[in-house]
């Protein structure tokens, strides 16, 4: 589904913070219904402070005493969320530059839709025309359009492409490198996304006490839940399987979404076992007391005891 104008929002904020940069997101969609509350609600999710002065207050003046805020309390980056626009109206577009003219932006990017192709570039090109833009943020670049959006928006309107969505979480924006894009299209994997995105997730002390912890076969419940959920901050499993050479063209997303859905089965079951169970799996794995415990964890995760048994097979492999 496509990404709503607070999911963009939050993901271009998401990737500061990781830069060690203090963010300020401005509120200046003073049109839509609950625009300002939803990016509120998202701002708290990650973190980042939320500015805003309602919704009868002038777009331009929001940004103006955003930057203000912003000089005044330390933030060294000001985010703008300006209404989204569709097609080219003068009017919007005339608020547009009247934000761009008050607060003199180092960027101003227009989120296009990679599903819409060819329109993409005309609808980048047509905006940069109206109000000057620096570049595109192209989201739903996982969908079966495959990057030709990306290819269009540069030729056609000749603004470069600098951020693309890959997915519907935060770690699933990314900078856009074309070259890697290019493998990407052709079925070749990002190995170099992949590991950048790994780096941003867990540091070398903790993987390298996981790769010790395997290699004395000492790898726990807790242990699986952790790279769960490290493997889920780095976005969806289709998107990561697209970043390996080879699996890209060989795993649709049907399949994708099964094995999602059997690591969040899994989570829950993890979520049923008691603290020694989860440190010490010999005790649900071999214990002469572990089908009565995997009876208790399947009943409490509100699955067929056959699921505990096909993950317990799992996890021994």
């Amino acid at each position: 589904s496509e990404l709503s104008e607070e999911e963009r929002s939050k993901t271009l904020a998401s990737r500061l913070p990781k830069r060690n940069r203090k963010v300020l997101l401005a509120a200046a969609d003073v049109y839509r219904p609950a625009a300002i509350e939803q990016l509120q609600i998202l701002g708290k999710q990650i973190d980042v402070e939320v500015f805003s002065m309602g919704v009868d207050a002038d777009p331009a003046d929001i940004a103006k005493a955003a930057v203000e805020k912003a000089k005044k309390e330390g933030f060294d980056t000001v985010v703008v969320d300006t209404a989204g626009r569709q097609v080219v109206d003068e009017e919007l577009m005339e608020e547009l530059r009247r934000v761009k003219k008050t607060v003199q932006p180092d960027e101003t990017l227009l989120v296009v839709d990679a599903m819409t192709g060819q329109a993409a570039a005309s609808l980048t090109a047509s905006f940069d025309s109206a109000v000057g833009i620096t570049g595109a943020l192209l989201t739903k670049l996982d969908g079966d359009s495959r990057g030709g959006a990306a290819v269009s928006i540069r030729g056609v309107s000749g603004k470069p492409i600098k951020f693309v969505g890959v997915g519907e979480k935060t770690a699933d924006l990314e900078p856009f490198y074309p070259d890697r894009m290019a493998s990407r299209i052709l079925g070749m994997g990002d190995v170099i996304s992949l590991v950048e995105k790994a780096s941003m997730e867990v540091s070398d002390a903790d993987a390298a006490r996981m790769q010790e912890k395997m290699a004395k076969a000492e790898f726990d419940f807790d242990d699986f839940m952790n790279q769960s959920k490290m493997v889920s901050k780095m976005g969806s499993m289709a998107g990561v399987a697209k970043m390996l050479p080879g699996l890209g063209g060989m795993i649709d997303n049907s399949q994708m979404a099964q094995v999602e859905k059997r690591i969040k089965r899994s989570e829950a079951m993890i979520c049923s076992m008691t603290k020694r169970e989860r440190a010490n799996p010999e005790l649900v794995l071999t214990d002469k007391t572990g089908r009565s415990r995997i009876t208790r964890i399947t009943k409490g995760a509100g699955l067929a005891f056959e699921d505990g048994l096909t993950f317990m097979s799992e996890f021994q492999k």
